[in-house]
């Protein structure tokens, strides 16, 4: 059976695909990894390539989700992208994205927040 933490991360996962795909996103691919490195979600809007983290959170009581993507997943995710442009040869331009998630156990609901250009690397 899988851990309750990573089921609520792949749920909340699934649910901000279907709400990326609602606001226009092409999915490209989910849970691209290279090596140690992951990008939960490559997608295309406007012909830009965007790179997109899902948080997934229960509670807002330590920050919300979108709180903990902070400088050192941001440049995991930098490098991860590098990767992924480099593979497929992209030379357009490109984003990072990040959905925020609050997950309501009782009602079952996801209160999302997507933060478009949430971030530049250095």
């Amino acid at each position: 059976m899988m851990p309750l933490h990573l089921k609520k991360g792949r749920d909340g996962e699934a649910a901000a695909m279907q709400y990326l795909q609602k606001q226009g996103y092409r999915i490209i691919c989910q849970n691209w990894r290279y090596k140690n490195l992951e990008v939960d979600i490559i997608a295309e809007e406007d012909n830009i390539l965007v790179f997109v983290e899902v948080k997934t959170r229960t509670s807002h009581a330590y920050g919300m989700p979108y709180e903990f993507v902070d400088y050192a997943k941001q440049a995991k995710l930098t490098r991860a992208a590098n990767h992924y442009i480099a593979a497929m040869k992209h030379g357009g331009e490109i984003r990072f994205d990040i959905v925020s998630i609050l997950y309501a156990a009782e009602s079952k609901t996801y209160d999302m927040r997507l933060i478009r250009d949430a971030f530049w690397p250095d």
